[in-house]
């Protein structure tokens, strides 16, 4: 997943590996393409440090976090900073 974050999406469920916060963030999948929080888990799209990390790589990421991170002023912010139409998604 550090090459490709799009393979989260074959991550397996049963394994609970989308929901497991350090393998998201230690493989370094939405670090590498933000847009790949579509494929993590509703805690994951929860996670503001997760969020976060990946706004910060694409501010598109916004349209997959969770309802209160999208209405979440700093989370809005750093999405602007990267994408300036991701207001749309807040």
């Amino acid at each position: 997943m550090r090459e490709d974050g799009e393979l989260l999406k074959f991550a397996s469920v049963s394994l609970r590996l989308r929901a497991d916060k350090e393998s998201v963030l230690d493989l370094e999948a939405v670090k590498q393409n933000g847009c790949s929080l579509r494929y993590a888990s509703s805690e994951l799209k929860a996670d503001k440090e997760t969020v976060i990390e990946a706004v910060k790589q694409n501010g598109r990421a916004l349209e997959y976090a969770s309802s209160e991170l999208r209405a979440d002023k700093e989370t809005v912010v750093e999405a602007v900073k990267e994408y300036g139409f991701a207001l749309r998604y807040a």
